[in-house]
């Protein structure tokens, strides 16, 4: 019962992580080395880079409030 309730707040916080735009890199790590094993995986510091540039439309952009 307590490692349900350890994996039930694991995937909350990856819910809420989510949901305010927080990129999971331990799910990007695993993804990598499932489907992906020959390349090696970017930094934490470059996989966010990477995600934010995706989400905000990356270098050069101007950023706006509204």
């Amino acid at each position: 019962m307590a490692a349900d309730l350890g994996r039930a707040g694991q995937y909350l916080v990856q819910s809420l992580r989510l949901m305010v735009g927080v990129p999971d890199y331990g799910a990007y790590l695993r993804h990598m080395a499932a489907t992906h094993p020959d390349q090696e995986p970017l930094s934490y510091e470059d996989f966010f880079r990477n995600r934010m540039d995706a989400r905000y439309g990356g270098k050069g952009r101007i950023g706006r409030c509204c």
